[in-house]
Parts: structure tokens; sequence; C-alpha cells
């Protein structure tokens, strides 16, 4: 395996492999890790792995996902479009196999060409804190930390930190 991580600070080139070849690793962390101590360093990471990514250089997460629509998202996203929300859940949500209202379509119908979001000042409160990696969900919802960290350069960026800073 080659080394993506030199004195600290992981390398974001052929992160995707890297993180493909970590997923057992990062499970293990993810188990074992002291919670609270880095639930408290989280928000440091968060905005290190920024400083460093930007998004709109990705999207893959409107490209191949979608967020929950949550009834409070319906009601600010059908005003801001001008449509009743029936009407904007019959155009551009699905109910998924939990009973959550999700896109119908992958790319999300909101994402433009610049990967920019059209409707990013009243976008899904799903999609305001994903990819999560300034929360507690991080670390408490292990799975959904692992499928992000696939797809998602900030996830694999905070995990090889936390990965790091358990190895001092």
């Amino acid at each position: 395996m080659l080394l993506f991580c030199i004195m600290g600070e992981p390398k974001l080139e052929n992160w995707q492999i890297d993180s493909a070849n970590k997923q057992k690793e990062y499970k293990r962390l993810l188990k074992t890790i002291h919670q609270a101590k880095t639930i408290k360093q989280l928000p440091q990471l968060h905005d290190e792995a920024f400083s460093k990514i930007d998004c709109l250089e990705c999207a893959a997460c409107c490209k191949n996902y979608s967020p929950r629509f949550k009834t409070t998202d319906i009601k600010r996203i059908s005003k801001h479009l001008k449509l009743k929300e029936s009407v904007f859940i019959d155009t551009y949500l699905n109910l998924d196999e939990d009973g959550d209202y999700v896109g119908k379509k992958q790319p999300c119908v909101f994402l433009g060409s610049d990967n920019y979001c059209s409707i990013y000042e009243v976008r899904p409160s799903d999609c305001r804190r994903f990819p999560y990696t300034d929360e507690d969900v991080l670390l408490k919802r292990p799975n959904i930390t692992l499928k992000n960290s696939s797809f998602c350069p900030a996830v694999y960026f905070v995990l090889e930190k936390i990965s790091d800073m358990q190895l001092r």
C-alpha cells in the first residue's frame, strides 16, 4: 500500500483508493475511539479539511446520493420555489424504504453544471450538515461515516487526522 499521510498531513491525491483500502481500519477506529475527547476536536479538524478541500470541485454527494427532505425542508423549499408542497413532492421526491422523502433523480435536480446548488440558501438540513465532520454523527453513526468516506474527501481527511492522532 502506498503511503498517503506524511507527518500527520493526509495527501488528497488518490484518496479514494486509500480510503477503500482502509475501510476495515476505519471501522476499527470508529469502534475503539475515545468519543468524548474526539468530538471536542471535530470542529478544528472540519475547518482544517475545508481549508484544503473545495466541494465545488467534487460534488459527489449531490451527484450520487440524495439527502432526506424533512417536513421543514419541504415547506421551506416549496415556498422558495413558489410551489405547493404537494406539487414539490410529486415533482421532485420519492419515499424511500425507510419512509423518508428523497430526491427522485441523481444527480440532484438542483445541482448545476458548475456544481453550484440552485437552492443553496434553502437547501435541506442534511445538505447543510453534510458531511457531518464537525458533529458527533461522524463517530456515533459509523456505517454512514464509512460510506461517506468512500466518496467525500473531507470525511477521508478527518478520519486520517483522527487515525494519526490515535497513533501519537
